[in-house]
């Protein structure tokens, strides 16, 4: 019954999940706000930094599911407070951009928070519950969960072509299709959240007893071979894993790899988004009609998906078997990010669909290996806050490229007095600058990886293996 419980609330989260990343689809309507409300390419861009801080900014997400009594009403909470925010949020943009409603540029931003603010909170809710019912597959479920939050964009997408509506009305059904979701869905996850947290208890209770009569019977060992070595090893693996697990957000906050993880996190999430962000306009710089670039905005979250479930398992294959540690991985996807930066910079034919097959498999790959890094450097105590604020990371990175770079250099590469810029040059010092970004990224995160490569070893991995 436990098993079934737990499995169930996972399809539940999985399916709330396929139609909460509503943020991905800004590309789509952009284009239609831009003009409604006759932007310039910077006032855009502010525009989508808001819906970036409001879509990674999940620190409220985390501390209402941290603070939320216990039981029944948590999980309830989040979730209808995701729901909220999404209606709130997209149903004043769609009368802003329809006419009924016009709002100025500073009301606008806020809408577009409220909107994308609804992400967290349901990702909170499913990301934290998967990971308390599968303690031993943290990377598998955190990678499943975050994969069908990138393949959203690529389902509502797909789902606003079947129909044949128009961007506008695509807001309208953005504040509609994901809150009548969660709503309908919200209470199989109560259900069987709570069962599978007391049967996930039970089970840690049952393996706690059996790590701690191992752990006699080889201190028994230890003692009739005097291995005083042995001993002192011992101790310091304790300090490493009562040191840095289940810390709060403050003691985290003091610890130079929350600080390496973040400014990792903030080189590779937020070229990311600064390349989804402005896709629609590099398409159209480039020649690509609106059907072309609503096809590489879903292309986009099909690769997004990929690398978040993908990044997810193999971290996972290379923890259990090798003590791989994931930063490892961080590393290697920033690297590769940067290259696909450069291929979209160069302009050659086709560079846009293949430098974004790159970035946006990169940029789920990071979104799968945060959380896990996350929850296992810092523990699980608070992990729904620690790793929200973490995510903060991506809209400061989105905001110093997206706006300080990109919008920048394409209004100042634009005619004089024209709201579009035509040709490579539009775009291709930023992807240039955004590569060096991801570079330097990279080399933080392998400090990161030399700096924990212990505590895998020691900690992690010993861990996972009692659980075989």
């Amino acid at each position: 019954m436990a098993s079934r419980s737990r499995w169930s609330a996972l399809a539940a989260n999985a399916l709330i999940q396929c139609f909460a990343g509503s943020s991905y689809c800004f590309a789509v309507y952009s284009p239609a706000l831009k003009a409604s409300q006759s932007y310039d390419q910077s006032a855009l861009d502010k525009v989508a930094f808001f819906k970036d801080v409001g879509a990674n900014a999940g620190i409220l997400s985390g501390l209402l599911a941290a603070w939320a009594p216990a039981g029944r009403r948590r999980p309830w909470l989040v979730l209808l407070a995701g729901a909220a925010l999404c209606a709130a949020g997209y149903l004043p943009i769609w009368l802003a951009v329809t006419g009924v409603a016009p709002a100025p540029l500073p009301l606008l931003c806020l809408y577009m928070l409220l909107a994308a603010q609804a992400q967290t909170f349901l990702n909170t809710a499913d990301v934290v519950t998967a990971v308390e019912n599968f303690p031993d597959r943290r990377g598998t479920v955190i990678g499943i969960m975050k994969g069908f939050l990138g393949l959203s964009g690529a389902i509502l997408v797909q789902v606003y072509r079947t129909i044949h509506i128009a961007p506008s009305t695509f807001i309208l059904m953005l504040a509609i299709l994901p809150t009548a979701i969660t709503l309908l869905l919200m209470y199989f996850v109560d259900v069987h959240l709570v069962i599978a947290v007391k049967a996930q208890k039970t089970e840690s209770v049952k393996q706690e007893e059996e790590t701690r009569d191992q752990a006699e019977r080889i201190g028994l060992l230890q003692e009739q071979i005097s291995t005083n070595a042995s001993s002192s090893s011992n101790e310091r693996c304790q300090e490493l894993s009562t040191g840095k697990e289940n810390m709060n957000l403050v003691q985290a906050m003091c610890k130079l790899n929350f600080w390496l993880l973040f400014l990792a996190m903030s080189c590779g999430m937020g070229s990311g988004l600064a390349t989804v962000n402005n896709i629609s306009q590099i398409g159209g710089s480039l020649g690509y009609s609106t059907k072309e670039t609503s096809t590489l905005v879903s292309l986009w979250s099909i690769w997004n998906f990929s690398g978040r479930f993908g990044a997810g398992y193999i971290s996972d294959h290379f923890l259990r078997s090798r003590g791989v540690g994931r930063p490892f991985f961080i590393g290697v996807t920033l690297l590769v990010m940067s290259l696909g930066h450069a291929i979209i910079a160069s302009g050659i034919p086709a560079s846009l669909y293949v430098g974004s097959v790159l970035v946006g498999l990169c940029y789920g790959c990071q979104w799968a290996l945060m959380p896990s890094i996350t929850s296992e450097i810092f523990g699980l105590n608070h992990f729904g806050t620690i790793f929200n604020v973490v995510a903060v990371a991506s809209p400061v990175g989105s905001y110093n490229l997206s706006v300080r770079v990109v919008g920048y250099i394409y209004d100042m590469e634009s005619p004089p007095g024209a709201r579009a810029c035509s040709g490579n040059h539009c775009f291709a010092l930023s992807f240039v600058i955004m590569a060096c970004v991801c570079v330097f990224g990279s080399a933080v995160a392998f400090m990161l990886f030399v700096r924990t490569r212990r505590f895998y070893k020691r900690v992690v991995y010993a861990r996972l293996q009692s659980f075989l």
